[in-house]
């Protein structure tokens, strides 16, 4: 992780303070936490300041560091695991083999189930990684804590883990029915430790960096500059993202080939030698995370309900004139009668109403995974089905990490700096719009590419299943290095950067603090979604059918991105996103602590 720009804050004296404080409050307020002033010691910007000094980001805290690499090694695991569920599920054990490699001319597998119910299942443990959040959410808002419940996490995932090694062990891979259902188990325990982990992990690596207010800063070529807190918390996700990538990109690559020339065995134990990396990194800086969220005994979502109902009875839909969320707020209600249970203040409304905006957002994404989800899946099939020359087919998958790498530090020193030195403002949700287009956009190649297949192929439109007299599987003349410019296409034209990178940043910043494990899993459940939809389009995962697939993911994908256009066009989301950026770091992270 970038540790952002090297600069002195401006800290203001106690004379300062005080001058600053009679000239905005002229002696009648005790609130210094005004737009202009002094916040913590630092000096805050003036209107002019605000619209004319640069905006740099400020320095990530170490703590988020250590999250970033507990969530790299629990990437590096998942990732390099489920790269090779496919060829695991759809190809059988290659002959006189223990352990399902394939060797350089041949092609690993083990379980001999087919593409559809390689792709059948794999959509299936993605819906239940994605769905389990919402579990992990209820229990850390309720009882836990967002740390603790990352911890149980770890180890129930951990136990997933030595489950699958026991489905490739040489013994239990020769019998197909024995090794499905130690893989089925392992995939349920898996999944249920992914959910808990990954509904608490986002919001907890955003939680370290505790500032909420712009501050004025000088750099050390004493150039005056504007700390920016909502460009910190974009970098700090920006980069997380990128430790994502680099474990996937290392364990995909590594656990590709040992499948390839050694087996599933170690294929499957390797990623869960490095997952004991989580525990260890997790104990060691337990007394250095920060979060703003408390355990409360009753979930939030019982407040949220009532939040809504009460505004409901209140509002111009209940019959009355007040607008929606402002019917809700408890400074429009007498002291005498308020409920018990309106505890919250009239901020904590007005970030539900943001929190529910973005979660309104939400609902377009399960079009752009459906998309983005072909990278590991079909495209994947689609290698086997071309010369590899002694490649795994399932290598190229990694050229995406790899292209991500590169690219998101180039993004956040190069292009994103210079929207900003002319004043463009790239905003989250204008970055999710694009990310739709680009996702569509990175369907074509793998279109052409089927298209290409089915003509040069020594069974026509039967490629995926071609095979010569000896039961020796049969494939087009083309280098699987043609599918390269798909994954390239998907990194470069930055779907990922754009969309989902902005995902979770967004499901950070427009949620309420004792919120934030909810919305980021109403986020990751647009997975689950697309996973279902995907289980609908089945039927398109095997020849002929794969030319349509593609065509009809890309096409979904941008009619996705312009619906949403529209609408948060109607809706002014973007000028309201916009607004409260310019002047202030909307995410209120003092209420919940007060």
């Amino acid at each position: 992780m970038a540790r952002g720009y090297n600069y002195q804050p401006l800290n203001a004296t106690e004379d300062e303070v005080l001058e600053q404080y009679e000239l905005q409050n002229n002696g009648t307020s005790t609130n210094l936490h005004e737009p202009d002033g002094i916040h913590d010691g630092l000096v805050c910007p003036t209107e002019e300041e605000r619209s004319t000094l640069r905006r740099v980001p400020d320095a990530i805290p170490w703590s988020a560091y250590l999250i970033a690499i507990v969530e790299l090694a629990e990437r590096f695991s998942f990732y390099g695991a489920g790269v090779v569920f496919t060829n695991f599920i759809q190809y059988p054990l290659p002959v006189g083999s223990h352990t399902g490699a394939g060797m350089r001319d041949g092609q690993s597998g083990a379980l001999g189930k087919g593409q559809r119910s390689a792709t059948g299942i794999t959509t299936l443990y993605q819906f239940w990684c994605y769905v389990t959040p919402f579990l992990g959410a209820y229990i850390a808002d309720v009882y836990l804590g967002r740390f603790a419940t990352v911890s149980i996490a770890v180890f129930i995932a951990l136990a997933g883990h030595a489950i699958l090694i026991v489905a490739a062990l040489p013994g239990v891979i020769e019998k197909p029915d024995t090794s499905l259902l130690f893989f089925l188990v392992a995939l349920v325990v898996m999944g249920l430790g992914t959910g808990l982990f990954k509904a608490n992990i986002a919001p907890l690596v955003g939680e370290q960096y505790r500032r909420t207010k712009l501050f004025v800063a000088v750099t050390e070529r004493g150039e005056k500059v504007l700390v920016d807190p909502a460009l910190t918390v974009s970098r700090i996700y920006l980069y997380f993202y990128l430790m994502i990538n680099i474990g996937s990109l290392v364990g995909q690559i590594g656990m590709t080939y040992s499948e390839k020339y050694v087996g599933f065995w170690l294929a499957y134990t390797l990623p869960t030698i490095v997952f004991l990396l989580c525990p260890l990194i997790l104990l060691a800086g337990r007394k250095r995370y920060a979060s703003s969220q408390r355990p409360t005994g009753e979930s939030v979502l019982v407040t949220f309900a009532r939040l809504v109902q009460f505004a409901w009875r209140r509002s111009s839909f209940g019959g009355r004139g007040s607008s929606f969320w402002d019917a809700a707020k408890p400074s429009t209600i007498a002291l005498g009668r308020r409920p018990e249970w309106m505890t919250f203040d009239d901020a904590w409304v007005d970030e539900v109403r943001r929190g529910v905006d973005a979660c309104r957002v939400f609902m377009w994404f399960p079009v752009y995974w459906l998309a983005m989800g072909q990278m590991n899946s079909n495209l994947t099939s689609q290698a086997a089905t071309m010369t590899t020359d002694g490649l795994p087919n399932d290598i190229l998958s990694n050229i995406d990490p790899l292209a991500l790498i590169i690219f998101i530090p180039l993004f956040d020193f190069v292009v994103y700096p210079a929207l900003q030195q002319r004043g463009i403002r790239f905003t989250p949700l204008k970055k999710i719009i694009l990310g739709f287009f680009t996702a569509a956009f990175a369907m074509v190649h793998p279109e052409a590419v089927e298209l290409t297949i089915l003509q040069t192929s020594p069974c026509g439109t039967s490629a995926a299943t071609c095979k010569d007299a000896n039961g020796q599987p049969l494939v087009s003349p083309i280098s699987v290095w043609v599918q390269a410019p798909a994954y390239v296409s998907a990194a470069f034209v930055a779907p990922e950067i754009f969309a989902s990178v902005t995902g979770l940043e967004f499901a950070y910043t427009r949620a309420p603090a004792n919120m934030r494990s909810l919305v980021m899993s109403l986020y990751m459940g647009t997975s689950a979604v697309s996973a279902l939809l995907a289980e609908a389009f089945l039927g398109l995962s095997a020849d002929p059918f794969l030319v349509w697939n593609y065509s009809i993911f890309g096409v979904m994908a941008a009619l996705g991105g312009a619906s949403l256009w529209w609408w948060a066009s109607s809706r002014g989301l973007d000028r309201e996103e916009d607004e409260q950026r310019k002047n202030y770091y909307y995410t209120i992270i003092d209420e919940v602590e007060r």
